[in-house]
């Protein structure tokens, strides 16, 4: 009978191991698919967050701002004051770039777009070769060209350009453009129009 108990046990525990195994492997999976994405020039690293850090930092920058304009520039100036340092192992989370004072295009543009989230600015990711930039819908628009998205404009916000300004100009060719993501859904945004001026 005691030997009856402990095979029943032994395969209760095979059975909740196997379980959490399971389990844990969907999670890793899901955390993988909401971090990278892969595009023509291999995988991204989507590193944005979402914390209270953040949150705070963004309310710091923009105190005195009335609008969205004013806001996306102040945490420009700020993210563009950051050094660029080539990062050639992993992208950097947000608080790892501040804490660090130095990123590449990913960490920076990663640290930007999360202070713009917590901000409520609508902001995506714009994938072309080798490099990423930022782009921001404004209620209040700068005297700069936009990137019409479906019909809307959004400004170019370049984070590795010291003293960059919203608005910054295209650098490269519509047709290099490999994806217009929006990182905190994960989500590729569908281009049925796209145009500059």
């Amino acid at each position: 009978m005691q030997e009856q108990k402990a095979k029943y046990f032994s395969v209760g525990i095979i059975a909740i191991a196997f379980v959490l195994f399971v389990y844990v492997t969907i999670q890793a999976v899901a955390i993988v698919q909401k971090r990278q994405i892969s595009t023509d020039d291999g995988i991204y690293n989507n590193r944005v967050t979402q914390n209270q850090a953040i949150q705070q930092q963004a309310n710091q920058l923009v105190a005195g701002c009335q609008t969205d304009l004013c806001k996306a520039q102040k945490v420009l100036s700020y993210v563009t004051a950051i050094p660029y340092q080539i990062n050639h192992f992993k992208a950097h989370s947000p608080q790892q770039t501040i804490r660090l004072n130095r990123g590449d295009c990913d960490d920076k543009s990663n640290l930007l777009i999360s202070l713009l989230h917590a901000l409520n600015i609508e902001s995506y990711f714009v994938l072309v070769p080798k490099h990423i930039f930022v782009v921001v819908a404004l209620h209040h628009k700068p005297n700069a060209k936009a990137l019409w998205i479906n019909k809307t404009p959004y400004y170019i916000l370049e984070s590795t350009a010291k003293n960059s300004q919203v608005g910054y100009p295209l650098r490269y060719k519509l047709n290099q453009i490999n994806m217009i993501l929006d990182p905190f859904e994960n989500r590729e945004i569908v281009v049925k129009s796209l145009e500059y001026g």
